[in-house]
């Protein structure tokens, strides 16, 4: 039993350490932005983010009224 909890926590760890080596090894590493929004290609097919969408539509709403 102990062995195999042993073995997953290495096995999350280098998982974590893999998914992150451009955020830890890199000066100024980041994430991603995988936000639809800041897409190019998503821009150019017109397709945008369903909440900002929603924010946009929400403050046309209060201008308007």
């Amino acid at each position: 039993m102990e062995l195999l909890i042993g073995t997953t926590i290495i096995i999350v760890l280098i998982a974590i350490l893999l998914l992150g080596i451009r955020v830890f090894f890199t000066k100024n590493g980041k994430f991603p932005n995988t936000h639809i929004g800041n897409s190019k290609a998503m821009r150019e097919r017109g397709i945008g983010c369903a909440t900002s969408q929603d924010r946009a539509a929400q403050q046309t709403k209060k201008i308007k009224q």
